[in-house]
C-alpha cells in the first residue's frame, strides 16, 4: 500500500481555526480566493496521499451559516470550450456541476460572475441558460494596463466598470472550475466596490499549491508548476515576505505581480494594507500537515511524469504548445526524475511488443504490482488489463473466467449488428455491466466486484489513446490514465 504523507483531520482542525481567525481581522465581511479544486482535489490527493479530496467542503461546512459561492468563470475558456482534465467537461458544463454540488451539501450559491466578458457568442447563450436556470449572472471586462497600471485599475475606469456583486454572508468563498479563471480580479473588484459604499470588507487567498512553507524547488511545489504549466505559472520565493521579515517563502508569479494592487486598495480603504506580502494573504495550512516528507517527494516526482505524458496526448490532439513540453521536461530534471521512472509505461510497451504491436495496458496497483492486459476478439486491453487486476486483488485464479462467453457475445452481437459499431469488443463500461450481470449468479464475479474499491489511487498507461467512454470510466475508479500519444488506427477523426 501506498505510504501516507499527510494527516488530513490535522489539517481540517488547523485549517478552519485559522480562516476563523482571518474573518475576525476585518469587519463581518471577508472575501475567500479558493485556489484549485473545492470539491475533488484530485491533484492534492495525489502529490499528498492522506489529502481527501474534498477536504475544502468539510471545512466549509463547518461554517456553512455564513458562508456563500460566487463562482468564477472566464468567458474565453467558454469559447474555447476549455476541458477540465480530471473530469473531461468543459468549464461551463463543470460550472453547472458545481451548482448542482453546492447546492447539494447545503451550501449557498449566490451568483456566477463572467470575467474577461466582450460579449462572445458562445458566453452570452452560456449567460442565457443560466439566468434561464435562476442563477444570478455578473458580467467583468478586460481592464487595460492589468495588472500594472495600478491607478487605472483601482478606479472607476477600471474595477469600477465591473458590476458589482450582491452578497449576503459574512464569508464570501469565490472558486472556479479550474485556474485562470478571474477568481482574484473577482475579489479584489469587488472590495473596490465594498469601499465605495462604505464597508470596510477583507481578501484572504485559500491555496493548496505552492505550499508556501516547502522549499521553491521541492517536488510538491515542482509537481504544481507541471500541472500549470500551460498557464506559465512560475513558482518563486516571495520577494515581499523576505524584505518584511527576513524569512524565505513560496509563492508563485500571479500572486506576486497582483500583490501590489492588492496592497494599494488597502492603503486607499484604511490608510495601511494589512498584509506585508502575497505570502501574508494566504491562509494555507497544507505544509503543517505533511507528516512523511519522503512519501510527498516520491508522490510528486510520480505526479510530475504522469503530467508529461498527459501534455504528449494533449500535444498530439494539438491541445498543447511544443513550450508546455519543453517546461515539463525542465522540471523533471529539476526534479531529477525520468519520464522511463512510470513502471506501467515500460509493463503496456513490452506487452505491445509482445503481442505483435497490438495495443496493450498496464496497471500498477497500489501496492507496486504491475498488471498487464492484451488485445483480444472479446476484450480492449483495458478491459483485460482490469479484469486481470479484480483477480489478483481477489486471489481469483487466473485461469478463471469471470465473465461467460455466453454474456460476452450478445453484447459484442448488439454492438455490431443492431448499433453499428465496427469495433465487437467490449470497453470498460461494457466490462463492468457483464461482471454486475455475472455476479448475480457467479459467486467468483462477485467476488471480483468486490475489488473495485481497491484499484482507486493505482497508475495506469495504454499504448495508444483510449476513447472518453473508457476514460471516464477509470476517472470514476479513481485510477490515474496516460497513453502514448499515437491512436490504434490511422483515420483523421477518432471520436
Amino acid at each position: 500500500m501506498k505510504k501516507l504523507a499527510f494527516d488530513n483531520n490535522l489539517y481540517l482542525e488547523m485549517q478552519s481555526k485559522h480562516i476563523l481567525e482571518r474573518i475576525s481581522q476585518f469587519d463581518n465581511k471577508l472575501y475567500l480566493e479558493f485556489g484549485g479544486k473545492l470539491f475533488d482535489d484530485l491533484h492534492a490527493s495525489r502529490v499528498l496521499p492522506g489529502f481527501l479530496p474534498d477536504s475544502k467542503l468539510r471545512m466549509l461546512l463547518t461554517m456553512k451559516d455564513q458562508v456563500e459561492i460566487i463562482i468564477a468563470l472566464n468567458a474565453n475558456d467558454i469559447e474555447q470550450n476549455k476541458i477540465r482534465g480530471d473530469l473531461g467537461i468543459t468549464y461551463d458544463e463543470d460550472t453547472l456541476r458545481l451548482v448542482d454540488a453546492f447546492r447539494e451539501a447545503g451550501l449557498y450559491v449566490g451568483s456566477v460572475v463572467i470575467t474577461h466578458f466582450e460579449n462572445q457568442p458562445n458566453t452570452l447563450k452560456f449567460c442565457a441558460l443560466l439566468e434561464k436556470l435562476g442563477i444570478k449572472v455578473y458580467y467583468h471586462y478586460p481592464i487595460d494596463g492589468y495588472p500594472s497600471n495600478v491607478s487605472h485599475i483601482v478606479s472607476d475606469e477600471g474595477f469600477g466598470k465591473n458590476e458589482y456583486i450582491e452578497t449576503t454572508k459574512p464569508l464570501v468563498v469565490v472558486t472556479a472550475p479550474g485556474p485562470g479563471s478571474g477568481k482574484m480580479a473577482t475579489c479584489l473588484s469587488q472590495l473596490y466596490h465594498e469601499h465605495k459604499r462604505g464597508i470596510h470588507a477583507g481578501y484572504a487567498k485559500y491555496e493548496t499549491f505552492p505550499v508556501w512553507n516547502l522549499p521553491l524547488k521541492h517536488p510538491v511545489n515542482l509537481a504544481y508548476e507541471a500541472a500549470t504549466a500551460d498557464l506559465n505559472d512560475i513558482n518563486m520565493i516571495d520577494p515581499f515576505h523576505l524584505e518584511a521579515y527576513g524569512e524565505t517563502t513560496v509563492n508563485y508569479n500571479r500572486d506576486v505581480e497582483i500583490f501590489p494592487v492588492l496592497k494599494t486598495m488597502f492603503e486607499k480603504i484604511s490608510g495601511q494594507s494589512p498584509y506585508k506580502s502575497p505570502t501574508d494573504m494566504g491562509v494555507n495550512m497544507a505544509g503543517h500537515a505533511i507528516v512523511d516528507n519522503d512519501a510527498a517527494i516520491q508522490a510528486s516526482k510520480d505526479e510530475i511524469v504522469r503530467r508529461y505524458y498527459i501534455a504528449l496526448e494533449d500535444h498530439r490532439n494539438n491541445l498543447a504548445t511544443n513550450e508546455t513540453i519543453e517546461k515539463l521536461e525542465l522540471i523533471m530534471g529539476q526534479a531529477d526524475v525520468t519520464k522511463e521512472e512510470r513502471k506501467c509505461v515500460k509493463a503496456a510497451q513490452d506487452k505491445s511488443i509482445e503481442t505483435d504491436g497490438k495495443p496493450a495496458f498496464a496497471i500498477e496497483l497500489n501496492d507496486g504490482t504491475i498488471v498487464t492486459g492484451k488485445t483480444s476478439k472479446l476484450l480492449g486491453s483495458a478491459s483485460a488489463a482490469l479484469l486481470n487486476s479484480l483477480k489478483i486483488l481477489g486471489n481469483i485464479h487466473d485461469d478463471i473466467p469471470l465473465i461467460s462467453p455466453n454474456i460476452i457475445n450478445p453484447i459484442q452481437d448488439l454492438k455490431t449488428q443492431n448499433l453499428g459499431n465496427n469495433n465487437p469488443r467490449l470497453h470498460l463500461d461494457e466490462v463492468l455491466i457483464a461482471l454486475a450481470v455475472s455476479a448475480t449468479t457467479n459467486p467468483i464475479s462477485h467476488q471480483a466486484m468486490q475489488q473495485l474499491e481497491k484499484l482507486s489511487g493505482a497508475q495506469a498507461h495504454s499504448t495508444v489513446i483510449l476513447n472518453e467512454d473508457d476514460k471516464n470510466i477509470l476517472r470514476k475508479l479513481n485510477i490515474s490514465l496516460t497513453c502514448s500519444p499515437v491512436y490504434s488506427t490511422k483515420k483523421l477523426y477518432h471520436k
